[in-house]
């Protein structure tokens, strides 16, 4: 606003309220003015703080997400390192069983007639 707007501005309100209350109203008018300043910073302060809230669970969900990837990568390692451990020693007690299978199959066999004079 330039100087003149603002003094055609009080000429009209000293024209309509007359000199008596103008000081009255320009007090009335600070005052709307400050409140409705606090409330727009109030308002625009609010907004802040929810847009810093929002950041905020944003950061905390993508260090969630790598926690989980983290978390299922390690899991899945540790259990195919238990299907190793299982796997040798499953294969560790299948050699044994077969060892022990050939070696019942030599006993059980039965001796030809040659075999008996050797012996």
């Amino acid at each position: 606003m330039s100087m003149g707007e603002i003094i055609v501005i009080l000429i009209v309100a000293i024209l309509v309220l007359g000199p008596d209350k103008l000081p009255d109203a320009i007090v009335q008018m600070a005052k709307i003015i400050k409140a409705i300043k606090r409330n727009i910073n109030d308002a625009k302060a609010g907004i802040e703080k929810e847009i810093r809230i929002k950041e905020l669970k944003d950061e905390a969900k993508k260090y969630q997400d790598e926690f989980s990837i983290s978390n299922e990568n390690i899991r899945k390692k540790l259990s195919f390192e238990e299907f190793d451990d299982l796997k040798r020693d499953i294969l560790d007690k299948a050699k044994v069983d077969l060892t022990f299978d050939s070696r019942e199959k030599e006993n059980l066999t039965p001796k030809t007639p040659t075999e008996k004079t050797n012996v």
